[in-house]
């Protein structure tokens, strides 16, 4: 059953323990991120939660963190389906091969209050600062909701949004690739206003596809329908020609002017670095707000990884990859994809294949990046079946002693490099787009029979781990011992 709205989804967050509400209250500028941020560093991430705020001093409304990638249960809460990694992955292919295309209401809670003009002032909202003392100020993690100025379309986009003024914003656009940059281009090109809405506080399956790549000219909302089985509400804008999620806790309207761009950021970004220290942005130029009364303003937790942001990314952006290579171009062989967190989900692609044929790694590996775009996987990293790419000691044994450098190490022409990749180019050196990088595709197959692995027959160590409480031992975790062993 799809979740009604923001708030029922919280709700059921709070009865599967994955939402715990802090009652103490706390600053805005450095406390809320810093909890936030010692519950993603201090737990593992199968433990980890959303975290509300309900008193933010000088404030109203609350503040929710977390609430969409803290981890496999609340992503999977967010998809209605279970936490398992084939799971998500399933219900993401799903609803991208079936979407349900949104539907019009006329009234909707997300106009409850509507503000214009003198009465319009984001500094009355609890924005958090995420970075304390290093960011540029606070930010909002919204989705973009606009248009294709020629197709029409809608793209929806989580990019960062920067407090300039109570009526101004600024926001990040990674690169040139990014569908919400390319639309912006077309805009300037066409010397037209750019009309958008900044969306805070909807059904969760907005978030999964907008801060997942999908093809361009895809209407994300309706990816978002396939995900809730059902169609999503939208209702039209006050001041632009633009739907929006009725259910939201809160729109900001607005719109960029045709080749008006300032310094934005520096903020701490998902690759664990203070990035984009600042280049020229567009300028979102706002003209009306609209919430529901005492909204709850949804934070996305970003900067070092662990966070929520490279965690939603992982679970969907391997989703996009896998439906990619098994069902959009049926290559046989795929095990299983995975980008580690410790690269923000981005800079690692490591993929297990049941190896058939030569030439399969190129194959994979080139398809790989046609799906992912230019900027991403700057190391793609492919293995036997036997090796369980989400086991970081098994993906070194795999490094270790599977790989002839001299051989199995290949660079791919120049390529575009993520602006956000310090290793790329000192921020003064090149201005935006500009910067160049190249990937490290790795053979890391064995290219012929390979000894055993010498570790006792599985059926041995079962019998030891019966016999565990006869030992007098300490417990141990079962599934290490098994780690790597065949099936007899």
């Amino acid at each position: 059953m799809p979740y009604r709205d923001f708030r029922d989804y919280l709700t059921c967050l709070e009865k599967a323990g994955l939402l715990k509400w802090v009652e103490a209250e706390v600053e805005v500028d450095w406390e809320l991120s810093c909890v936030a941020r010692a519950v993603f560093r201090g737990l593992p991430s199968e433990k980890r939660f959303a975290i509300g705020f309900r008193k933010i001093r000088g404030f109203d409304s609350p503040v929710v963190v977390g609430a969409i990638g803290a981890s496999k249960e609340v992503q999977a809460l967010a998809m209605e389906c279970s936490p398992d990694v084939p799971s998500i992955h399933g219900k993401w292919s799903q609803a991208q091969a079936r979407p349900i295309a949104p539907i019009m209401v006329e009234t909707a809670p997300c106009k409850e209050v509507v503000l214009k003009g003198k009465d319009i002032d984001l500094h009355k909202f609890p924005i958090p600062v995420w970075t304390p003392e290093k960011d540029a100020g606070a930010f909002l993690q919204p989705v973009w909701i606009s248009k294709d100025p020629e197709t029409k379309v809608r793209n929806v986009g989580m990019y960062r949004c920067q407090i300039k003024a109570r009526d101004k914003t600024g926001v990040y656009y990674s690169h040139g690739e990014k569908h919400g940059a390319f639309i912006q281009g077309k805009y300037d090109r066409l010397n037209a206003k750019h009309e958008a809405a900044a969306v805070i506080g909807c059904d969760p399956s907005v978030y999964m596809g907008g801060v997942t790549k999908l093809p361009f000219n895809v209407d994300e909302l309706g990816v978002a329908g396939g995900i809730r089985c059902q169609p999503l509400e939208l209702v039209k804008c006050e001041t632009i020609d633009m739907e929006v999620p009725a259910s939201a806790e809160m729109v900001i309207e607005g719109e960029f002017l045709p080749n008006e761009v300032e310094p934005e950021g520096p903020f701490g970004e998902w690759t664990g670095y203070m990035a984009s220290a600042p280049f020229g942005m567009p300028i979102f130029h706002v003209k009306c707000i609209t919430h529901r009364r005492n909204p709850i303003i949804l934070g996305v937790l970003s900067q070092m990884p662990p966070s929520e942001s490279s965690g939603v990314r992982q679970a969907l952006s391997e989703g996009t990859l896998w439906k990619h290579l098994t069902q959009d171009l049926k290559l046989p062989g795929i095990v299983d994809v995975h980008m580690p967190e410790s690269g923000g989900a981005v800079a690692w692609l490591w993929i297990s294949i049941n190896k058939l044929y030569v030439g399969q790694v190129q194959q994979i590996a080139s398809a790989s990046i046609g799906c992912l775009g230019g900027t991403w996987s700057k190391w793609i990293v492919i293995v036997d079946d036997d090796v369980d790419i989400r086991d970081p000691f098994a993906r070194e044994w795999a490094l270790g002693f599977r790989v002839r450098p001299e051989k199995d190490i290949h660079f791919t022409p120049v390529t575009s490099a993520l602006l956000m990749d310090p290793s790329a180019a000192p921020d003064e050196a090149f201005p935006v787009g500009e910067r160049t990088g190249a990937k490290v595709i790795i053979d890391a197959t064995k290219k012929w029979v390979y000894p055993q692995i010498a570790l006792p027959p599985r059926k041995c160590l079962e019998e030891v781990i019966k016999r565990w409480p006869q030992y007098g031992l300490p417990e141990i975790d079962s599934s290490w011992v098994f780690r790597g062993v065949p099936e007899d």
